[in-house]
């Protein structure tokens, strides 16, 4: 289910399994370090209470030679209330001084003992132990006060005594301060090793954690994105090395999905295109083919009509010298011979007029033979097909056979009208060949998207696709009556691409009758006034 999420959303819990590896083993860093922070401050403060509590003890220790001074001197002079060699006023104020810096170092003492007293630390920072020993201390030290202020405490020996007996209790109390610390500085190794075990275990279990959700980071950035990327890649090496047909095949339902998608569809449609391109170049050939063969025949048809004007052109000239020899003759003839002069004219008339006709063809032929401009003029392509017409009908063999020319305006053309008239009769007798006796070929002339079309349709014999697929090649024929060169068509052919045109065949199938469209470019002047007619 999470493999079809969007790559947004991917990404988004990417970033939020690296978040919480980094939030993870940052925990378990500043919980180690804010540890140790905390344990090194613990010892700094309670490392200062030492020093003052050794001052303590010192200032005690001075108070305490000061009484046993006085009491000392008491005991060796006669007159205890006046002891010889003591001077009371020096000593006096001396204990009043050092009862006073006694008093500065407690505070001082006390106020570090608070600043050091934080319950959310570690145990060594407990002062309970050293609290209670102080409220001892202040009692004490009250008592002290009070009997040490008192001017004449070195005369009074109940004074003396009870200063002495305080001092000592005062003595055992600081040294009772420093033994508190001492004691959980010797226990504080047992709750270290148990702090640091756990550090441990936490530091452990951080870093198995982190390195499994990198792990699982990893193969999760590994299926959604780094595989199929790879895919992709591989697919399109695979296309452009010609595998067209080699689709990409994503279940991701997401971008990549969609990706691999536009990428199949692209090469199909690129495949359609390479296809399409081919069946073309194949056209191309076939018509490049064609071209060839159409120009052999063309070189073919020059060198037969060279090799046959001559003997026309001797002919012609010939029946012209006989024509004139033999009328010099005929008029000096009898009147009998008449009508023999008018026989003999008439058929040196025919073999002048056949030999010249047959020289026109071949010269027509070398014209269509040659890859040169032919000479074009606007011409009435409805009157040239009715002409044509008119020609095949005189013709006896297709006289049970009906050529029917569809009404319509005149359309006029820039071509050729001898080769124009060529493609007419060709398509017109390959129609009429076609058909059985009784048929019919229609034939409409019709402007169609700037061109004039002709087209020839027939209920003839139909074609087969074998039939159609080599129907424009020179020598090929099919004709029902088994006559025929083959090259009707191919001339045909040639002289609608030479104008510009193309010719189109159809046919369903044998017995189904056929038809032949031709086109041919329109005139300027038909196109100007086809635009008028339009635009009124």
């Amino acid at each position: 289910m999470l493999s079809k999420w969007p790559i947004r959303n991917k990404l988004l819990v990417g970033i939020g399994l690296l978040l919480v590896i980094v939030a993870t083993l940052s925990g378990s860093g500043f919980h180690g370090v804010y540890a140790y922070r905390s344990l090194v401050r613990s010892l700094s403060g309670r490392a200062t209470e030492l020093p003052l509590a050794s001052q303590f003890a010192r200032y005690v220790s001075d108070l305490r030679m000061i009484v046993a001074q006085v009491r000392t001197a008491r005991a060796a002079s006669v007159d205890v209330d006046a002891p010889q060699g003591l001077d009371r006023d020096a000593l006096g104020s001396q204990f009043a001084n050092d009862l006073q810096l006694l008093r500065d170092t407690l505070e001082e003492y006390r106020d570090q003992l608070l600043d050091d007293n934080n319950p959310d630390d570690l145990k060594i920072n407990d002062s309970h132990g050293e609290q209670v020993t102080l409220h001892k201390i202040d009692a004490s030290l009250e008592r002290i006060i009070e009997a040490g202020t008192d001017t004449d405490w070195t005369t009074h020996a109940l004074g003396i005594e009870t200063l002495h007996a305080e001092l000592a209790r005062l003595q055992q109390l600081s040294w009772e301060l420093p033994s508190f610390l001492h004691q959980r500085i010797h226990s504080f190794k047992d709750e270290v090793r148990s702090q640091y075990r756990a550090a441990i275990i936490l530091t452990w279990v951080t870093a198995v954690l982190g390195t499994v959700l990198l792990g699982l980071l990893i193969r999760l950035f590994y299926t959604w994105v780094f595989r199929p990327l790879r895919v992709l890649v591989k697919g399109s090496r695979r296309v452009a090395a010609g595998e067209f047909s080699y689709r990409i095949a994503l279940d991701t339902k997401d971008e990549m999905s969609e990706l691999a998608d536009a990428m199949n569809d692209m090469t199909a449609r690129f495949q359609d295109i390479r296809d399409g391109l081919d069946r073309q170049v194949q056209e191309r050939t076939k018509q490049v083919v064609r071209s060839e063969q159409l120009a052999s025949v063309g070189f073919l048809a020059a060198g037969v009509a060279h090799e046959i004007n001559n003997p026309l052109a001797s002919i012609a000239l010939c029946a012209e010298s006989l024509e004139g020899r033999i009328q010099e003759v005929l008029d000096a003839a009898p009147a009998t011979m008449s009508s023999d002069h008018e026989v003999i004219r008439n058929y040196l008339k025919m073999i002048q007029d056949e030999a010249f006709r047959c020289k026109g063809i071949t010269e027509r032929l070398l014209d269509f033979s040659r890859m040169g401009d032919v000479t074009r003029q606007n011409t009435d392509l409805r009157e040239l097909v009715q002409g044509v017409i008119d020609m095949v009908g005189h013709l006896g063999r297709y006289s049970d056979k009906v050529i029917e020319l569809a009404p319509g305006e005149p359309i006029i053309a820039p071509v050729n009208p001898q080769e124009c008239k060529q493609v007419v009769l060709n398509l017109i007798t390959n129609g009429l060949d076609s058909l059985s006796s009784g048929g019919t070929l229609q034939i409409e002339l019709q402007k169609n998207r700037g061109q004039a079309e002709l087209v020839f349709t027939d209920n003839g014999c139909g074609m087969t696709d074998e039939v159609l697929k080599h129907l424009f090649e020179p020598f090929f024929t099919r004709n029902r009556n088994g006559q025929g060169t083959g090259l009707g068509l191919s001339i045909t052919y040639r002289i609608v691409a030479d104008h510009g045109g193309h010719i189109d065949v159809h046919s369903d199938g044998p017995g189904r009758g056929s038809e032949f469209r031709v086109s041919f470019p329109l005139s300027e002047q038909q196109k100007e006034r086809d635009h008028r007619y339009q635009a009124a």
